[in-house]
């Protein structure tokens, strides 16, 4: 697996567990090493290293080896525990030439690093107090002799050692100061000094202060992000360098895949502490940790440059940037742009050659050749649609270099590429000629500028008219009114037609809407004049005008109830807030499974329930219930003990058609408004294999805007969208897969109204860095001989079916806005916004039946027929010929 993603974090741990376990400690020790050139390690893995090392290290040659495995280690974190084994194990070499010095060395180092952390600094202190009065122990006298004068300041200065320690310990707020208080009290002889006093009590209050913070972080769950940012900002307003800087350290051990964190730990260094290991130190390990943003490489080069790093050095983090890996186009022209301003200031203008230009040059050039041969080929985008790259170029060219003549090249190859129809970038060319060039160029500018201009041709006319009336003679300003009158012309001629047939399109749309409505009230007066000639009763059950939910001029809120659909329309992916109900939400497939209800009978057992109309001011208390099948027998028993544990259900009404057949969706209304917000949690339950779906009760009428989507329809960058999933795929068996990149929230499989997946998923993480992560390495992956496709959730805009773009045909479809597209540059979808209503023919193709064509039915904008009445001779002719 590792030959195939050398970064797969997980699969680096398997393998290290693995040969630990077998006893392979060459493989191990080199299966540790790749790990960490790539990686910095955790604590955990380094201790477990190092203790297997120095079990290992028998000759001083051997101890030097672990010596610098430890100064490896304390570079990736901040770990008081390895820096105390560090201590602990350097004291082992003592009797080495100089090997108290050395552990007195590591020791002050372990101190700078963590001797202020409020929990575990006092564990260093101490350590170091014994060592030094171990010291003391050897420097004592034998019993009953008399010490001489050097053995006496021997023994007076290491005295002195542990004084110094015990006060430097009492200046500084750590847990159990008042432990380490009292044993100075009881070792030293002398009454301890005024000062000391007076610095333990300050230390005192100031962990007086820090203890709020400490048991917050104590208290709180992983990544204690807020507890952390809360304790920076405490330690910010102290401004104690040392002390911000350790705090920072603490949560990025915690959180070390957190950007944020890190782009705000390097802005302080960069800005208040200036020193240049410490702040070249923290960049790298923010590269290293979270190598897919952009912004931390950008800080890094800046900062190698601030602090005149070698330019191969520089060089060589660029090309490492370069195959981090980004998720974006745009983020390989940021790294560009930040790379190209560095060669840029490395070059002396005022000679007309260096080696130093040559390598602008050669950088910019390679710069577009990257980004139209990688970027492109990977995202299907430049990312530089604007080619901001070559403009920049360009001004180099004609300010810096006094070469005009390339620069016009840049931008003639510039308006090649898209841009010629949008005034800005014949303006920014027009602004960069008259900076550095000649008016003769200008003038052609601008009159190719108002010849190619769609956006705003109005502007560049008035630039043109501006210029030839200060710069030029009488023919150059008649040949400028007169182009910019005839280009004005035809423009003005496009607008009015673009007008006139908006205008034409929208008075079709409401002649359309009027016969629609007539028709809809001849087919109501058509149907009550048949119901009072047969003399039959109203059913309490029909799903008509002024029954519950269905009362005239008013609509409830019904998010996902069926409508017709055409074969073959929808296909393509959803947007997240309409993956679930693709097929539901445009018509059924088939029919529903199960025994027909006998139509007599059920209109028999409801034709003498009474009519109940709607109350509104029950709304609040009323949660409109849909998805249900058709087949459920008894839906008002069936969901009265489903909404139960809710709260008390006052009345369910299911609702039925005329030939007494449940239509899958009803109304609950509960006695507490309570419990109907709580019914809203039983959304997507599956009721008999269906999803059922639970949505407020809401006056469509008076809320016309009102829309409830379960689901994020913006780009969440902690989210992921899955597909080519195998049908058979569990939510365990992709957890199982996806907890190896990260801590999974959360995960959706997608399915269709009745229940059935559709190979798609949403896995959410706790946050965007561990989602990056799963992008690289899970997309392309094989699961059950799928391979799936995985991409950063990014739902495509959802467009109202009942508000037209303007100036578009009926039926035509509507173009993906540019946000449709996934964090990879890839298609999130193929379905077409148009309502479906717009997309269906106006003349269907007649179906035939038994060999004979059916009459084709009147076009939608037509009012159907009244239809014919027939006496009882004529259905007896009707039957005969039957």
């Amino acid at each position: 697996k590792l030959s195939i993603n050398a970064f797969d974090y997980n699969c680096h741990l398997d393998l290290i567990k693995l040969l630990r376990q077998e006893g392979e400690l060459v493989k191990l020790r080199r299966a540790r090493q790749k790990m960490s050139e790539l990686f910095p390690l955790t604590e955990e893995i380094w201790l477990d290293w190092l203790k297997d090392e120095i079990k290992m290290a028998a000759e001083s040659s051997e101890r030097e080896k672990v010596y610098e495995l430890f100064e490896r280690a304390v570079k990736d974190y901040i770990c008081p525990e390895i820096w105390l084994e560090y201590a602990q194990y350097s004291i082992g070499g003592i009797g080495q030439e100089g090997g108290i010095e050395k552990v007195r060395s590591i020791f002050e180092r372990a101190l700078t690093a963590v001797g202020l952390h409020v929990t575990k600094g006092t564990a260093l202190w101490e350590a170091y107090r014994e060592f030094e009065n171990a010291i003391l122990e050897t420097a004592q006298p034998a019993p009953g002799s008399i010490p001489s004068p050097e053995q006496q300041q021997v023994l007076c200065s290491q005295l002195e050692k542990i004084h110094t320690l015990f006060r430097r310990q009492l200046g500084i707020p750590l847990l159990d100061m008042e432990a380490s208080y009292a044993e100075y009290e009881e070792w030293s002889e002398e009454p301890i000094p005024e000062t000391t006093i007076k610095n333990y009590k300050k230390a005192l209050q100031q962990l007086e202060k820090c203890k709020p913070y400490e048991e917050a972080l104590l208290g709180a769950e992983t990544p204690k992000l807020a507890e952390y940012q809360a304790y920076i900002d405490f330690e910010m307003k102290a401004g104690d360098p040392a002390r911000i800087q350790l705090i920072y350290e603490r949560a990025l051990a915690e959180n070390c895949l957190v950007p944020d964190l890190w782009a705000r730990y390097n802005q302080y260094l960069d800005r208040q502490l200036k020193v240049k290991e410490l702040v070249l130190s923290a960049h790298d390990r923010a590269v290293r940790n979270c190598p897919w943003t952009v912004g931390l490489w950008i800080r890094y080069l800046l900062a190698m440059e601030r602090h005149r790093v070698e330019h191969s050095i520089i060089s060589e983090m660029f090309e490492k940037a370069l195959n981090a890996g980004f998720i974006q186009a745009t983020d390989y022209v940021e790294i560009w742009q930040a790379y190209l301003d560095y060669l840029r200031r490395r070059v002396d203008f005022t000679q007309d050659s260096s080696k130093e230009l040559e390598e602008l040059r050669s950088a910019f050039a390679r710069a577009v050749e990257y980004l139209k041969q990688e970027v492109e080929e990977r995202f299907s985008e430049s990312g530089d649609p604007s080619c901001t790259i070559m403009q920049n170029w360009a001004r180099v060219e004609a300010r810096l270099c006094n070469n005009m003549q390339k620069a016009r090249e840049l931008w003639d190859n510039i308006m090649t590429k898209g841009n010629a129809k949008y005034a800005n970038m014949w303006l920014e060319y027009y602004n960069l000629e008259r900076a550095h060039g000649d008016t003769q160029h200008c003038r052609k500018a601008l009159h190719r500028a108002v010849q190619c201009t769609s956006d705003y041709p109005e502007h560049v006319c008035e630039v043109l008219l501006t210029l030839e009336r200060i710069e030029g003679t009488l023919e150059d300003w008649d040949a400028a009114v007169q182009k910019t009158e005839n280009r004005l012309a035809r423009v003005n001629e496009q607008r009015a037609k673009a007008a006139e047939k908006e205008a034409a399109l929208a008075k079709q749309e409401e002649e359309r809407a009027e016969q629609r409505k007539q028709a809809r009230a001849e087919k109501k007066a058509s149907k009550k004049a048949k119901k009072t000639r047969t003399g039959d009763k109203r059913k309490a059950d029909e799903d008509d005008e002024g029954e519950w939910g269905q009362e005239e001029g008013f609509e409830f809120y019904q998010p996902e109830l069926p409508s017709k659909r055409h074969r073959g329309e929808g296909d393509g992916v959803l947007p997240e807030e309409d993956m679930e109900v693709e097929t539901g939400l445009f018509g059924r497939s088939e029919k529903p499974d199960g025994p027909a209800i006998p139509k007599e009978k059920a209109s028999t057992s409801r034709k003498d329930i009474p009519k109940v109309l709607h109350d509104s001011s029950k709304d609040k208390v009323t949660v409109f219930v849909s998805n249900l099948s058709y087949t459920m027998a008894e839906p008002e028993a069936k969901l009265r003990e489903l909404f139960g544990s809710c709260g008390e259900v006052v009345e369910i009404r299911a609702v039925f058609n005329n030939k007494g057949t449940f239509r899958g969706y009803c109304y609950v209304q509960f006695r507490e408004e309570e419990a109907a917000q709580q019914a809203l949690a039983l959304d997507r339950t599956a009721v008999e294999g269906r999803p059922m779906f639970v949505s407020p009760c809401v006056d469509k009428n008076k809320n016309p805007d009102f829309k409830v989507f379960r689901y994020s329809t913006t780009l969440e960058k902690h989210k992921l969208f899955i597909s080519g999933l195998p049908f058979s795929c569990t939510k365990e068996e992709l957890e199982e897969v996806c907890k190896a990149h990260g801590n999974v929230k959360d995960i959706r499989l997608v399915t269709n109204r009745a229940g059935k997946p559709k190979g798609l998923a949403y896995v959410e993480y706790e946050n965007e860095a561990q989602a990056s992560q799963a992008v690289l390495k899970m997309d392309g992956l094989t699961v059950k001989d799928h391979t799936i496709k995985v991409m950063i959730s990014n739902p495509p805009l959802r467009r109202l079916p009942d508000r037209a773009e303007p100036g578009r045909k009926v039926g035509a479809s509507l173009p993906l806005p540019r946000h449709a597209f996934g964090a990879r540059g890839k298609g999130r979808t193929q379905l077409s916004m148009m309502p479906r209503a717009l997309q269906r023919q106006s003349n269907p193709v007649a179906k035939a039946e038994n060999g004979m064509v059916q009459n084709s039915p009147a076009t939608s904008s037509d009012p159907p027929a009244e239809p014919k009445k027939m006496s009882n001779a004529d259905f007896a002719k009707m039957l005969l010929k039957k």
